[in-house]
């Protein structure tokens, strides 16, 4: 879901920096109800008797350390459950335990994998080509033909489509009363291309659920009814769905989502998917995940049943599109990352109220499914499975060599995701969330303050974190001006170099200068009445246009930017707040009486209207009012650009 891409690198980068000892040591968290682990032969007893009591430690301190009311984990080996056991409460309310074969997560985005699998048996039918223009399997509507070449299938499960991001006001529903359905959703909010498909990953959840509306328009089946009769049936998940709300049959499995405020659990609305279940609707229980782990990781058979042929898992979990050759690479659907030094296919999830998280360690023939109720769960789960792969597999790992390249100056600068809008409101979360990368002697730091991590260079373009296993690359342009930052732990989200132009070190300056300026005319408009009053009424009418400017301006920074940063995730990405269209009236009249102020501010020169000081002070209004004009068109705040 659309959380702050700042808020996930830092938040990763802070959290996966403690060890898991370090975890263990630190935290003493209060017992956490926890249910009977399930364990099926032939999983070797001394082996359960190893990983049971410290996987106890490490989800006992991850909840705590993140308020977590609830958490669930399943592993698999060798084809065989190994173990699933459930921490904390499906239900505070009620003191409910969390059964790991029963109770049902939201798995959000990890949901995807459904859809590609779907995706990948109809390619197998020969029904789906990945290789041809998705325009000739959609039935409803076309996806409009900005470049030359076509958006493909591939494109869609590597991510490449071209898509910009998009979601407020339509991302996610909480009310499915009339909701429209997939293609009907799709048809009425296509983003814009803005890249041609197959030259850089940016994570689409449209390019998702059109994968998905492709499934039910080829296969002639809905969405929801194909993965239980194609995927669920056949790998006997008895409780998993993709429908919304959960049927009613499972209703009283599904896990509840809660807030922490004021020190306590808070239980908060459910959201959904709506027109967008492709890209995140599964609610899934851990022991079921293991079956969907279990045949991914044996050439796609579950119990004698299969669901793609060995050649079709494998091209899924095979390199599809790499960014650079030193990083994990993108699958078809499946994303690849290093994790702890074990190379893995993952995908993960979140949304407001659920984190989930699934490896497969092919070379390993180890599978792992986390999922949380709340809290920081991402990075809980991102800090389990290392320390679980660490303790699986002790090794020693020697420091990479650290290469002297000279200055790494020209890799400081602010980076953005290309996961980002481009022509929506939604843009002026990009100013918010840019990540800010600095140099100093032969070390860069990603972040600030406490949450600053350094890495060391260790090749060409290529950073290890100091004292960890994480690596970030760099790519530069023919002119070796670096361009892109790649991060082996999110390979799906690539960065682009902010241009100067965008960047919130030009902004939020400016922004402050701006309001200073104002501010001052403001306050000398009461200071100096008498003397305004006195004045001809042209210098007096320039006077006042200039405080009217002043006035308008600073309302219009204040309340859209209170307005836009304080609404929460689930209250603009489910609507459109009144209090945002009436909001964004102030910068059509902002900019409306700027064209009047500038058209009247020649004739204070012309007229030598009071002291030269004066005049300049006016004129610096002016471009104040120039500067203010440009933000407000940079960042799609004028008009309603709703997605």
């Amino acid at each position: 879901m659309a959380v702050s891409a700042k808020t996930i690198v830092l938040g990763l980068l802070a959290g996966l920096s403690m060890g898991a000892s370090a975890l263990l040591v630190a935290a003493r968290p209060a017992p956490v109800p926890v249910s009977a682990p399930i364990v099926r032969p032939p999983a070797e007893a001394g082996e359960v008797a190893m990983l049971e009591p410290f996987v106890d430690g490490l989800m006992k301190a991850e909840m705590d350390n993140g308020k977590i009311p609830g958490g669930v984990i399943s592993i698999v080996k060798d084809g065989k459950l190994l173990f699933a056991k459930g921490y904390g409460l499906a239900d505070v309310e009620h003191g409910t335990p969390v059964d790991p074969e029963k109770h049902l997560f939201r798995i959000a985005s990890t949901t995807k994998l459904f859809t590609w699998t779907a995706v990948m048996q109809l390619v197998e039918q020969g029904r789906l080509d990945l290789d041809t223009d998705i325009n000739t399997y959609l039935r409803t509507f076309k996806i409009p033909a900005t470049y030359k070449q076509p958006i493909t299938l591939r494109h869609l499960m590597t991510h490449t489509a071209g898509f910009e991001e998009g979601s407020v006001g339509y991302g996610i529903t909480t009310d499915l009363n009339g909701a429209p359905s997939i293609a009907q959703k799709l048809a009425a909010h296509v983003p814009a291309r803005v890249r041609p498909p197959g030259q850089m990953p940016s994570y689409s959840n449209y390019g998702a659920a059109l994968a998905g509306l492709i499934v039910e328009q080829v296969s002639g089946m809905p969405y929801d009814d194909y993965v239980e009769q194609r995927i669920f049936a056949p790998l006997g998940m008895r409780y998993a769905t993709v429908r919304e709300p959960v049927p009613a049959a499972l209703a009283p499995f599904k896990v509840v989502g809660y807030a922490r405020e004021g020190g306590a659990f808070v239980r908060k609305p459910a959201t959904y998917e709506g027109g967008f279940r492709p890209a995140g609707s599964g609610s899934v229980s851990a022991l079921d995940m293991t079956h969907f782990m279990i045949a991914a990781l044996q050439g796609g058979s579950y119990d004698g049943k299969s669901i793609l042929t060995p050649a079709g898992m494998l091209r899924m979990q095979s390199p599809a599109f790499t960014l650079d050759p030193r990083l994990p690479a993108l699958g078809l659907g499946y994303y690849g990352q290093n994790v702890g030094g074990e190379r893995a296919w993952a995908h993960g999830g979140s949304d407001p109220l659920f984190n989930t998280e699934l490896y497969l360690f092919p070379a390993r023939r180890l599978g792992v499914f986390i999922s949380f109720s709340g809290g920081q769960g991402d990075v809980a789960a991102e800090n389990l499975t290392k320390a679980l792969i660490a303790r699986l597999y002790p090794r020693q790992r020697p420091a990479p060599k650290v290469v002297a390249i000279g200055s790494l100056e020209k890799y400081a600068g602010r980076y953005e995701f290309t996961r980002r809008s481009h022509t929506k409101i939604d843009k002026f979360y990009n100013l918010i969330s840019q990540l800010p990368v600095s140099a100093s002697g032969d070390r860069l730091s990603m972040g600030s303050g406490e949450e600053e991590v350094q890495f060391a260079p260790i090749g060409r373009d290529l950073f290890q974190e100091v004292g960890g296993t994480r690596q970030i690359a760099f790519r530069t342009n023919a002119a070796g001006e670096v361009t892109h930052m790649f991060l082996d732990f999110l390979s799906f989200a690539p960065l682009e170099r902010v241009p100067f132009f965008d960047g919130s070190g030009l902004w939020y300056p400016s922004l402050g200068l701006i309001l200073a300026l104002f501010l001052s005319a403001i306050l000398g408009l009461f200071y100096r009445a008498r003397l305004i009053a006195a004045m001809p009424w042209p210098q007096r009418r320039l006077i006042w246009l200039s405080a009217a400017v002043a006035i308008l301006g600073t309302f219009s920074i204040m309340v859209l930017g209170f307005l836009l940063i304080s609404t929460d995730l689930v209250g603009r990405l489910s609507h459109i707040p009144g209090s945002w269209k009436i909001a964004l009236v102030m910068p059509i009249l902002f900019i409306g009486l700027t064209a009047v102020f500038l058209a009247m501010l020649p004739k204070a020169w012309a007229g030598k209207y009071w002291s030269l000081r004066n005049r300049l002070y006016h004129t610096a209004m002016g471009a104040a009012a120039i500067m203010l004009t440009l933000f407000f068109l940079k960042w799609n705040l004028v008009g309603w650009n709703f997605g």
